[in-house]
């Protein structure tokens, strides 16, 4: 197996001149959403406006959004973005929970695959939005001599607005490299089956952990805006099959799980029913007084989660008369997750590894 430590050495029979080249080894970078460096005013700042001004986040004319975007959002919304990621911030890391989560998630396959392949893989993780960035993850595998990079953007359903955006993000930073790497881009996993029996297997422990059973699992997706959907967008139509292979899975009625969406921005409509919106109205007009919230489009618990949900859409439902609001935590670094995302991995480095 090669040895990702060693020192690049000149190849053999080269001239005295030649540049010195490292060992040829196969790269895995896993890529999130982003986090903001700091929950303070100019790093919420510098990360919003990274975000939101990503075209496949918000595709409005630059000349409309962007007068919009700097002048009035950017004014005001990262004091409300930063209160909310200081109520669930790492203070003994100094670092968003998503971060934390990404790279234990990063080590553990990186455990998993150097026990299957040596130093033959090395692995590392890079942010969309904000740091470490892609640009910089790409350089430095090269700078160590991976010649083929394998791409896995960490969302199960493929969206513009995530899977498209991270992949152009790596194919700009491909294009900077003086000798490219070959690469590969995970597909979306949302119908795998590891993964399928992972979430499965995170209700199951969800629910015996309370004391009474929930009427209804929530099964909560970050929404987009209807318009995509129309334009081709299969995002909404994966979310709905792995909603329903998870209830094939647990073996439950239609009744017992539904599925929702969640984080709306702006005036235009959105992918329906909106989370907030329906577990009020479960409570109100169904009855439902005991719910469970799980969120299977998030590879890692994050802003949507801890705060939109642990917070603002229990109270929804507890100000419409719920009584038992049960979130279950996203996959996080749990050892089945895991399994899933390295037999993933596994499943896409065929014919590049020995």
């Amino acid at each position: 197996m090669l040895d990702a430590t060693n020192s690049p050495q000149r190849p053999a029979a080269a001239p005295a001149d030649h540049p010195k080249v490292a060992s040829p080894k196969v790269g895995v970078l896993l890529a999130n959403l982003g986090t903001p460096d700091h929950y303070s005013y100019w790093p919420m700042r510098r990360y919003l406006n990274e975000f939101l001004s990503d075209k496949r986040v918000i595709d409005y004319p630059k000349w409309k959004w962007q007068p919009i975007l700097q002048t009035i959002i950017l004014t005001k919304r990262p004091f409300a973005s930063g209160e909310a990621y200081k109520s669930i911030w790492n203070e003994d890391l100094d670092e968003s929970p998503l971060m934390t989560i990404t790279k234990r998630q990063s080590a553990a396959i990186g455990e998993a695959l150097h026990a299957r392949y040596g130093d033959e893989v090395m692995v590392d993780f890079c942010m969309r939005y904000g740091n470490p960035s892609t640009e910089s993850k790409v350089r430095a595998m090269a700078e160590a001599g991976c010649r083929k990079i394998l791409f896995f953007p960490l969302y199960p359903h493929y969206a513009g607005a995530t899977s498209a955006t991270a992949n152009d993000q790596f194919f700009r930073a491909l294009m900077k490299e003086a000798w490219q790497p070959t690469a590969r881009v995970v597909d979306p996993y949302f119908e795998h089956p590891k993964y399928i029996e992972a979430l499965a297997r995170s209700v199951e422990r969800g629910y015996e952990a309370v004391e009474d059973r929930p009427d209804m699992l929530i099964v909560s997706y970050h929404g987009m805006p209807k318009r995509y959907l129309m334009q081709g967008d299969p995002y909404h139509c994966q979310c709905q099959k792995t909603t329903r292979l998870l209830r094939e899975r647990l073996g439950w009625d239609e009744s017992e799980i539904r599925t929702t969406f969640q984080s709306v921005f702006g005036p235009e409509e959105w992918l329906k029913p909106y989370t907030v919106e329906e577990v009020a109205r479960i409570a109100r007009e169904e009855g439902k007084k005991k719910i469970a919230v799980i969120a299977p489009a998030f590879s890692a618990d994050c802003i949507e989660t801890l705060e939109e949900i642990n917070e603002e859409i229990k109270e929804s439902f507890e100000e419409a008369g719920g009584e038992q609001f049960t979130y279950i935590p996203c996959l996080n670094d749990d050892p089945e997750h895991i399994e899933a995302l390295t037999t993933v991995i596994d499943e896409n480095l065929g014919g590049w590894v020995r």
